[in-house]
């Protein structure tokens, strides 16, 4: 991977079978100046065509396509090994979400939704999301964090003591967003089939994808993984993702704990937003929480990561290497609300580990 100057512009091929789609994605991200289509295609061919080709910064990939569809193309662009990213367009349909998180395995970096209707798209909104993603990706690659050093920042906020962080742990919070489909899998697949804690997870992700997305990681855990009801009682060894566009909290009720799903306004841009989980999980657990912020642009849970563990709660965040994006673990971080910084593939373990020293 080649990272582009800051005031180089960044080299756009878009693929999809939509002449319509095609043109207003190419006018809509043009806008940006850092942002250059240089190539639009129709099929999965013209994507390893172009690639192989150009060799681009990175492509846009509808999912569902005639000749070769965007997953066969994937596949054959990381055979090539081009080291190009990859961002898919998806429909919000079953078919396209299952298509989508497939992808996403196979090292997409990222997805965008549209509509499946023309008449239901919105040109600026999505020529907004995917210049504000295709930015976010290449300013996270640069050498930009101000002489931030991960370790040196744990270790002081590991050094101080909070009262109740011996506190036997009776939940466990994950916010994510950018990345977070493939790293959340890793992380559900490596819980044990006795976990006997909830866990409530905000994975920043549209209406018509969220459920789907549950119902695959509960086939890759050894524990129950379903989309969150609003009224349903909190079920120990169970995970619970927000559903797209409603805010995910927990409630007490009968000395029980209860989900509550809700449309409030957006809180730092997004709706589920992690620091609505995680202030509402500080409500009702206090330091009997491990929270764990991941992969991701933006902010969203930073601040409420440091309020968790000033309450003596037990906190992770996922490391820049395996992070797609090192945006919201990069804000926990700094603030200083980061106990633990740790691999993708070692975060379990780390929770684990964490039950094991608190009591569990």
């Amino acid at each position: 991977m080649v990272v582009t100057p800051a005031d180089q512009s960044i080299r756009v091929v878009i693929i999809d079978d939509s002449l319509l789609v095609r043109n207003i994605i190419s006018d809509q991200i043009k806008k940006e100046s850092r942002i250059q289509v240089i190539a639009t295609g129709k099929t999965g061919v013209d994507c390893i065509e172009l690639a192989t080709k150009l060799r681009p910064d990175i492509v846009i990939l509808d999912v569902e396509m005639p000749v070769m569809d965007g997953l066969s193309a994937l596949q054959e662009l990381q055979k090539r090994k081009l080291g190009i990213p990859v961002m898919m367009l998806s429909v919000l349909t079953q078919h396209g979400a299952d298509a989508t998180f497939k992808a996403l395995e196979y090292g997409a970096i990222d997805f965008v939704p549209k509509p499946s209707s023309s008449n239901q798209f919105n040109p600026e909104e999505i020529g907004t999301v995917l210049k504000n993603r295709i930015l976010a990706y290449f300013d996270s690659l640069r050498p930009s964090h101000a002489g931030l050093d991960p370790r040196k920042i744990v270790d002081t906020v590991k050094s101080k003591i909070f009262k109740d962080e011996k506190k036997t742990v009776e939940a466990v919070c994950i916010g994510t967003s950018t990345g977070g489909p493939k790293a959340l899998q890793t992380v559900f697949s490596d819980f044990p089939e006795n976990f006997h804690l909830p866990i409530f997870v905000v994975q920043h992700m549209p209406v018509g994808f969220t459920k789907a997305f549950a119902s695959r990681l509960n086939d890759h855990s050894k524990i129950t993984v379903k989309e969150a009801e609003d009224g349903e009682e909190v079920r120990p060894g169970t995970g619970y993702v927000a559903p797209g566009d409603a805010h995910l909290k927990i409630e007490s009720k009968a000395g029980r704990k209860w989900i509550a799903l809700g449309r409030e306004a957006l809180v730092n841009g997004h709706r589920p937003s992690v620091e609505v989980l995680f202030d509402s999980a500080i409500r009702e657990y206090g330091s009997a929480l491990v929270g764990v912020i991941m992969t991701g642009m933006g902010k969203d849970g930073a601040a409420a990561t440091l309020r968790m563990r000033e309450t003596g709660a037990s906190t992770v965040a996922q490391d820049e290497d395996s992070s797609v994006i090192f945006g919201m673990n990069r804000q926990a971080i700094e603030m200083g609300g980061v106990q633990f910084v740790e691999p993708v593939s070692a975060i379990t373990s780390r929770i684990l580990s964490i039950l094991k020293e608190r009591g569990n």
